[in-house]
């Protein structure tokens, strides 16, 4: 789960990592009465959605007067912002983050993320930030420092240091860092976070770091033991399909292609996604019915998959095992005769009651492909989806 930068520096804040004075703003006055408060001559109002390169949208403004305040926030509120991470469509922004202006000396990168190839978390840092990290990572490798921290997930204090060290900061400003490092730490490991990140870190001109800018995302497993954590979602910034399926429980992420597809089991969806485009088709998400699915959890599946306008057909692939071949055949055909389903259906399945399930589905009497293998199932539902290529849905 992610949150907004006003959030992340809020927990930056409570867990002693120094950020600059601020305040969120809804509307064009709040901003003004927000930098009311602050003191200049500067102010940057800053546009609130889970994206990043808001700056290189027009989502970020360094302001010199109050009337710049005021344009700053008309101009961004209401905005539809496109960045490389929101997509053509971009987000809009609803809320904006005011806060004191910086005289920045240097810009540095430091970030705490769990790393799942080493199943551990890792500490990154680098001299070069304010920007893409991957774009430093591709160029200059050697500029970016890391460690890794064992099962206790505590840095130790000689690790801190090599990582601000390594960033160039003099001996009184590596004490600052190693406290902003432990700290971030210790909230990763407290709040379960997935990924804290500080870009940029700012050494300001009287030789101070604080946190311009943060970006969070936590473990969506672990928020029953952070409901403080779990109240900061923005369900403006979920898609509302997705939260359509949280809400009916169901494992569901949208993506942009057409394609519908009902898989039990997420290492089996990613090998369907891949079957679907090696045939020359776009999965239209990941959905994954689990091992304990019912017929009614077909049937949401389903519901979910047919809100999505773009989806031109479906592809089901069961590998019964908990899950018995039959029930789904009996929610596939329950869910297709419900909601009247008009758009080309394929189904395979191999496991436990595959006889049974195959059964079911060739005596509903609706027209549903039968494969027996998941490449000729996603080669079928390519074809069938081909002939459909405008997207005019039945």
């Amino acid at each position: 789960m992610n949150i907004h930068e006003y959030q992340a520096k809020e927990l930056l804040a409570a867990y002693g990592v120094p950020v600059p004075k601020g305040g969120v703003a809804d509307s064009v006055e709040g901003a003004l009465a927000v930098a009311g408060t602050l003191p200049g001559p500067v102010w940057v109002v800053k546009a609130q959605i889970h994206a990043g390169g808001r700056g290189k949208g027009g989502g970020v403004k360094v302001c010199k007067s109050m009337d710049e305040v005021k344009a700053a926030a008309e101009a961004i509120l209401g905005m539809q912002l496109i960045t490389h991470q929101t997509g053509p469509e971009g987000r809009k922004v609803k809320k904006v983050w005011v806060e004191q202006g910086t005289a920045i000396e240097r810009e540095l990168y430091l970030a705490v993320v769990l790393d799942r190839g080493f199943e551990c978390l890792t500490i990154m840092a680098s001299p070069d930030g304010g920007m893409d990290i991957e774009e430093v990572a591709e160029k200059h490798p050697e500029r970016i420092f890391s460690t890794r921290l064992d099962a206790s997930s505590q840095v130790w204090p000689f690790q801190a240091r090599q990582l601000m060290f390594g960033c160039g900061l003099k001996a009184e400003q590596v004490s600052q860092g190693v406290r902003i490092v432990t700290n971030l730490v210790k909230l990763c490991v407290e709040k379960d976070a997935t990924q804290v990140e500080i870009n940029p870190l700012a050494l300001d001109r009287e030789g101070a770091l604080l946190a311009l800018d943060a970006k969070m995302n936590f473990d969506e497993s672990a928020l029953k033991r952070h409901p403080e954590i779990a109240a900061l979602e923005d369900p403006d910034e979920v898609d509302p399909l997705e939260r359509k399926a949280a809400q009916l429980g169901v494992n569901y992420v949208k993506l942009n292609g057409y394609v519908g597809t009902m898989v039990n089991g997420a290492g089996l969806a990613m090998a369907t996604m891949d079957a679907i485009k090696q045939a020359g088709a776009e999965p239209a998400n990941f959905l994954d019915a689990g091992g304990g699915a019912n017929v009614e959890m077909v049937k949401k599946g389903f519901e979910v998959m047919l809100s999505d306008p773009n989806v031109r057909g479906i592809l089901i692939n069961i590998f019964g095992g908990i899950l018995r071949c039959d029930i789904v055949a009996e929610g596939v055909v329950q869910a297709a005769r419900e909601m009247n389903l008009k758009l080309p259906l394929v189904v395979r399945m191999e496991g436990t009651n595959v006889d049974a399930g195959r059964a079911i589905l060739e005596q509903s009497g609706i027209n549903i492909v039968s494969a027996k293998t998941m490449i000729e199932a996603a080669r079928s539902i390519a074809e069938l989806t081909r002939e459909n290529k405008e997207g005019a849905r039945p």
